[in-house]
């Protein structure tokens, strides 16, 4: 790891001033694997701005909407009443995320920031990786591929967006609010990220000096029923091959209202809305969700390493949808 200047901000105006002299500069948070890709010499920022301290770590219910400062820890968010009682889906998802120790120290915001786990990625002796050096490649097409993306990927890049809370978050329609230098805005996280096919050197729509200081979740109605399935190869600390949240409102056997989102398979959080298509107005019943999972999985793009996801993530979503609707066969 090469030398670096380290400062530490005490207020989010002062961040944002330090990350804005500097335009190499970078953030450190919990659960963004910043210190991760310094180490394997991916990132090489000459300055590091810690955010730890800032006054962002509040959470706060007014109205239908429960409002979640950035620094707030995923294990906080996990246990909070609201969540347990309204967002069942948002607390599977975190609880699913990481041991204990990790849900202790990684943030919301660190969370949705996180980087790709894509070994190319983070391996600079690789030089195909458009991501790293824009125009080079995608060693990922070529080489081993079993975790990478399906939606939202070409031959351009099939780097996977890693975090199972976003996916529960895309599905209820949060937003992010960010403050910049010059003003503060608000985003849909449906719009927040970028898909590896639009832009693959870039994952998300913040600018340089831009923080995420707070998250909006619009709380569901309380007919709503969710939740959270996730497949992968071991039970403890592993990444999803495929998961899915659901949330649905269901009323004397008819869907009313639906909310898909998907993780493993996309290379940003996939807000599925073919399936909330074919959801919304249908039965709830078996015909309807192998219906909504096949209209999700059409455009999928595969190579050899991940064709096995487009499958698994149909099986993932049907089976989730017979969880949170009680319809069993």
């Amino acid at each position: 790891m090469r030398a670096f200047d380290y400062v530490r901000a005490t207020d989010t105006r002062e961040a944002v001033r330090l990350l804005a002299d500097d335009p190499a500069a970078s953030c450190l948070a919990g659960g963004t694997t910043q210190l991760d890709l310094m180490k394997d010499g991916v990132l090489e920022p000459p300055r590091l701005v810690d955010i730890t301290r800032l006054p962002l770590h509040g959470m706060e219910r007014r109205g239908e909407v429960l409002h979640v400062g950035a620094l707030v820890t995923m294990e906080e968010l996990a246990a909070d009443a609201t969540v347990a009682e309204r967002l069942p889906m948002v607390r599977e998802a975190l609880l699913l995320s990481a041991s204990v120790q990790l849900r202790n120290m990684a943030t919301i915001g660190g969370n949705l920031l996180q980087r790709t786990r894509c070994r190319y990625f983070r391996d600079p002796t690789v030089l195909e990786c458009n991501k790293r050096a824009p125009g080079s490649g995608c060693a990922a097409v070529k080489g081993a591929a079993r975790m990478h993306a399906v939606l939202g990927a070409s031959e351009r890049c099939i780097a996977l967006h890693a975090s199972d809370l976003a996916v529960a978050l895309v599905a209820l329609d949060a937003s992010v609010h960010i403050q910049g230098p010059s003003e503060s805005r608000s985003v849909p996280l449906t719009e927040f990220y970028l898909t590896a096919d639009e832009s693959p050197q870039r994952e998300n729509v913040l600018e340089h000096a831009e923080l995420i200081t707070e998250v909006e979740i619009p709380l569901p109605p309380h007919t709503a029923r969710s939740g959270y399935l996730k497949v992968r190869d071991r039970t403890s600390y592993e990444f999803a091959l495929t998961s899915a949240a659901v949330l649905l409102v269901v009323d004397g056997g008819t869907i009313h209202q639906a909310r898909v989102g998907l993780g493993g398979v996309g290379t940003k959080p996939w807000r599925a809305y073919e399936a909330e298509h074919v959801l919304t107005g249908a039965p709830a019943a078996m015909a309807t969700f192998l219906d909504a999972a096949e209209a999700t999985m059409h455009d999928a793009w595969t190579v050899p390493g991940t064709a096995f996801k487009v499958p698994l993530a149909r099986r993932t979503l049907v089976r989730e949808l017979q969880i949170v609707s009680g319809v069993t066969a």
